[in-house]
């Protein structure tokens, strides 16, 4: 190697932050001297089960470039090369290596995911302008000569989405799955239902969504002003919807994981069939927010209604973690209930909480029965967890850190580091309103998944974490976009880099370049400032 590539290779941090700038951060990454030129003369080679990328490789970089570079199987001098390698194996399903040479790129990993997350560090280390969806003049064309080997630091990398609060459309879900697949991340957690509004068409039974996907008006501001909008406010999607919406994602390597919310949060469902309440009482969808007391009863025949429900779910959802929500689940109504009563003294079980560590567990052996995961969030540690159950730590850190260490799996998704719906400055003139709390960009970043408390043997049950989206003060995609970036890309770069290179002032130095991409991409993220940092 000369001098000068092993200056280079010393200070590549440095060139990182400078004229290099992905998103997350390589877990490793040499600047060499040179530079390769695409032009129309490239060509992509795929192989190893990877034409498929070849193919969306193509069709990307034709949009901007005007180039149409042909697809081919052999590699050749001038070629973008995609293939899959055993040899590769110790860089994991999701790993890769890229490799820019002045004659040449060579994008190769252990599984097609990893080929994918190289394709997203290659068009980051293009101009900009490749990620417009028309032809541009006037651009070079040029990557930078780098050597990247790289994997993630967890296998979970999420961003949630709560369309119960707020519908949004099926194509901002696709978008939504695009940023998310940009920034290395492998999960949207789709929370379809709501004490607000049911999201998704069970066809056995058609009134969740003809009744409960619809609320007459909306709570207009904070829960204690009691103001409404007077506005009708409603939508589901069809179960084809989902379908597409999973084989877009399944093309991005994403994860759709959808959350059916049980046994709490459960009033429009209920104002659907109020059988499935422990009142008898005809209720309305709710229009305010917070936590309703309206629950689902505890009686087997409700217990079979919801595993009918999922039966649906799953054959939409090839995911094998299924959330089943299990939080805020207030129990006066069952200790006011003769039949939750009864089945209490039925069961054995010593209270409420118990009943509901018995209704998760029947959804947990549902789901184990037909190759599922249950997932939850931390109040099903309560009465007991369900044997096979994993645990999404919301409360804080202590509902995780006493999962893991009884041997349970763990996304760390606690509200004081992952909450992005908190506000983002204490200055919040000019902000909009927001649920409320404080998580600026360098708090997500900060953010360190794996607490200190756990032995290293039980740290290996933190699966990663999630950034979340509630949606009570998100009435739109442009809303949601201003409240999730750049916090996520901050939060990628949690998930993905190694712990020991992380470094905020680098990681903003990276991002504002990183910004004209989601610009180009009319992402509508709220400006970097001091109030942030």
């Amino acid at each position: 190697m000369s001098l000068l590539a092993v200056t280079l290779a010393l200070t590549a941090k440095g060139l990182a932050s400078s004229s290099i700038s992905i998103v997350p951060q390589p877990a490793s990454m040499t600047v060499n001297e040179g530079a390769f030129k695409l032009s129309p003369e490239t060509s992509i080679s795929a192989s190893g089960g990877v034409e498929k990328l070849g193919i969306q490789l193509q069709r990307d970089l034709a949009l901007a470039t005007g180039f149409n570079l042909p697809v081919v199987r052999r590699a050749k001098a001038n070629t973008i090369r995609l293939k899959t390698s055993t040899s590769l194996s110790k860089l994991g399903a999701e790993g890769y290596k890229l490799n820019v040479k002045s004659d040449g790129i060579e994008i190769a990993a252990y599984q097609p995911a990893g080929v994918f997350y190289g394709i997203q560090s290659l068009r980051q280390l293009l101009p900009a302008e490749n990620f417009r969806q028309a032809k541009v003049d006037g651009v070079e064309w040029t990557v930078p000569c780098v050597s990247i080997q790289d994997q993630p630091r967890f296998s979970w990398r999420g961003l949630h989405i709560d369309v119960g609060r707020h519908f949004l459309p099926k194509e901002f879900l696709l978008k939504y799955i695009d940023l998310i697949a940009l920034h290395k991340m492998n999960v949207m957690h789709l929370h379809l239902t709501e004490d607000q509004g049911w999201r998704i068409e069970i066809k056995k039974y058609p009134k969740l969504t003809s009744v409960g996907a619809w609320r007459k008006e909306t709570m207009a501001g904070h829960y204690e002003e009691n103001r409404y909008d007077g506005t009708p406010h409603g939508g589901f999607y069809t179960q084809e919807d989902l379908r597409e919406v999973v084989r877009y994602a399944q093309d991005r390597f994403v994860t759709v994981m959808p959350e059916i919310e049980m046994p709490g949060h459960a009033q429009a469902a209920i104002a659907a069939y109020p059988e499935l309440g422990n009142t008898g009482k005809q209720l309305e969808v709710g229009t305010k927010w917070g936590v309703y007391e309206n629950v689902f009863n505890a009686n087997d025949t409700t217990v079979h209604f919801l595993q009918d429900v999922l039966t649906e779910v799953l054959d939409i959802f090839p995911s094998s973690f299924i959330h089943i929500g299990g939080d805020e689940c207030p129990k006066s109504q069952w200790k006011h209930s003769p039949e939750a009563q009864a089945k209490i003294k039925q069961l054995g079980l010593k209270d409420e909480h118990e009943l509901q560590s018995w209704f998760i567990q029947q959804m947990d052996k549902f789901l184990a029965a037909k190759g599922r995961r249950l997932v939850g969030w931390d109040e099903i540690l309560e009465g007991g967890l369900a044997p096979g159950a994993i645990v999404m730590s919301w409360q804080g850190e202590a509902g995780g850190i006493a999962a893991a260490k009884a041997g349970h799996d763990v996304i760390m998704t606690p509200g004081h580091s992952t909450y992005l719906d908190h506000y983002q400055t204490k200055d919040r003139k000019g902000e909009g309103v927001a649920i409320g709390g404080f998580l600026p960009l360098k708090s997500v970043y900060g953010y360190e998944p794996v607490p200190k408390e756990l032995s290293a043997t039980e740290a290996k049950h933190v699966l990663g974490a999630q950034g979340q989206l509630w949606t009570e003060y998100i009435p739109n995609p442009k809303r949601l976009e201003y409240m999730a970036f750049p916090r996520a890309c901050a939060l990628s770069e949690v998930l993905w880099t190694p712990a020991k290179d992380k470094d905020f002032p680098n990681f903003l130095k990276r991002l504002d370049p990183h910004l004209k991409r989601l610009s180009i991409l009319d992402v509508n993220y709220r400006k970097v400032d001091d109030s942030q940092k």
